[in-house]
């Protein structure tokens, strides 16, 4: 005789609909906190040594949106909209974290489709390691030490990630879902995107709360020096533009106030540290230093993709391919020719990554005002052009011939490990990009990056660079920020949240 195991769950609360979309986002976080704090208390009794009474589950909270008519949207918008008549939902996590970018979604189904919106329990079940906004590595820690050794398998009594169910299988075009299921609302459901706010902390040493929604990624530590030295002097000065910085270990430092102290000390540096210039309504500057290579940088930003910022830039170092280019010049790519290899199964080869103009403008207006030079005289210092990205640190070592013709033929001018990844990944998951790299070797020229050559070349450009790349990020927030997000981007059914 099979065994019916009990499900313990919360008492079902109704589905509801919703015509203001503040009421809607109380309503997800009402059902969220209390679902999380239900699962968190089963399991600590459980952490503790009692004997459960049977399965425990409590599900993530939906929002949902019924529409029976094919009228147009404004056709200037890349989201806010449903692509046509059906039911779409998602499920969701952290409303406390989203609670702005949700309001602002769910405003903009109200304002285009005129109908309700409905908020309730969905069925996918929330993992016990996503019932806590940090870590549940207190009681696991217990655990290990013995509290639990004559327990059953965690799995026995409480759902766990799923690795099965937690894919990009939206973003990437290829979800198939049976007959009247509902399309999707968002490209990430619940469980996908705490499983990258985890993964958040792990690589760089900083809560997702602090994130911000512009971000600079770069591969070189200099960079980041840089932007320490300059948030401080801008947190010590009282820019009234940013609140704090933040830095590895959450260690806060305020306006105006004293220097923060770790609220998780470090014991090491994380694999890709992050720093925020906090400003109100997460519109500051997050920058991380990803490090060396294409791997690195699809990693990051599979998981910075989940927070949904307005834009990413890449700012580092490429070798020059020209001969007319100078040590310190500067590339802003309009192309890329993807050797990286890391996302081709993902964005295959033949999709092209479109330059955005929005971004390209914004970089050259920068660079043109930090360096003083205008028009004609810019092209001195600025070659825009294709960026070719690898996956060999050592390319220029392969065969002399292949290489040149290749490049050639691509008619790049610059290449570097990064810019390709992270480009291909803000195009897959609509999050505009942009890159701007400055020349620090001419490998087919004969000028190699030395120790001595490298230091000189980092004390000139790197500060001049970071200020071009700041300065791209202030015309960007001065933007309504839904012009960032450009129809270039859209797919042909685009799910309705950005």
């Amino acid at each position: 005789m099979q065994t019916v195991t009990r499900v313990l769950t919360p008492p079902h609360l109704p589905t509801e609909r919703f015509t203001d979309a503040t009421a809607a986002v109380a309503r997800l976080e009402q059902i969220y906190r209390r679902n999380t704090a239900f699962l968190r208390e089963y399991f600590e009794a459980f952490a503790a040594g009692k004997t459960l009474a049977g399965r425990v589950r409590a599900t993530y909270p939906f929002v949902r949106i019924a529409t029976g008519t094919h009228a147009r949207m404004d056709s200037r918008l890349s989201y806010g909209f449903v692509a046509g008549p059906g039911i779409y939902e998602t499920s969701v996590t952290r409303p406390d974290l989203f609670l702005d970018y949700f309001t602002e979604q769910i405003e903009l189904l109200l304002a285009n489709h005129r109908v309700p919106v409905e908020i309730g329990e969905s069925r996918e079940p929330i993992p016990i390691h996503f019932a806590y906004a940090s870590d549940i590595g207190i009681a696991a820690s217990a655990a290990a030490a013995g509290v639990m050794t004559e327990a059953p398998p965690l799995r026995d009594h409480f759902d766990v990630p799923d690795l099965a169910t937690m894919d990009d299988a939206i973003a990437d075009g290829t979800l198939h879902l049976p007959p009247d299921a509902p399309a999707p609302l968002a490209l990430f459901r619940a469980a996908r995107v705490d499983y990258s706010l985890h993964r958040l902390f792990h690589y760089t040493g900083t809560d997702p709360e602090h994130f911000q929604n512009f971000v600079i990624f770069t591969n070189y530590q200099f960079y980041v020096d840089a932007f320490v030295r300059m948030c401080r002097e801008r947190v010590a000065a009282g820019d009234s533009g940013y609140d704090a910085f933040v830095e590895p270990g959450n260690t806060v430092t305020r306006i105006g106030g004293p220097s923060g102290q770790p609220v998780a000390p470090l014991a090491r540096m994380p694999q890709m540290p992050a720093y925020h210039l906090v400003a109100p309504k997460s519109r500051g500057i997050t920058m991380i230093n990803i490090g060396t290579g294409p791997s690195n940088a699809r990693n990051i930003t599979d998981h910075v993709a989940v927070l949904r910022p307005h834009a990413w830039l890449m700012l580092g170092h490429c070798a020059g391919l020209r001969n007319s280019q100078k040590l310190g010049d500067y590339v802003l790519a309009h192309g890329y020719v993807r050797e990286d290899h890391v996302l081709d199964e993902e964005l295959p080869l033949w999709v092209p990554v479109p330059a955005l103009a929005e971004i390209q403008v914004a970089l050259e207006q920068a660079l043109a005002e930090v360096t003083g030079l205008t028009g004609y005289e810019l092209k001195r210092v600025m070659r825009t052009g294709t960026v070719a990205s690898v996956d060999n640190r050592n390319w220029e070592l392969g065969n002399h011939a292949a290489v040149i013709r290749r490049l050639s033929l691509s008619r790049a001018v610059g290449l570097d490990m990064e810019s390709a990844a992270i480009a291909a990944n803000g195009f897959r998951f609509r999050v505009p990009y942009g890159t701007l790299l400055c020349v620090s070797d001419k490998p087919l020229h004969g000028e190699i990056k030395l120790a001595g050559m490298a230091a000189e070349f980092y004390r000139q450009r790197v500060g001049q660079h970071l200020q071009i790349g700041l300065a791209a990020i202030e015309k960007l927030r001065s933007q309504e920020w839904e012009r960032l997000h450009s129809r270039k981007l859209r797919s042909f059914a685009e799910v309705a949240f950005q």
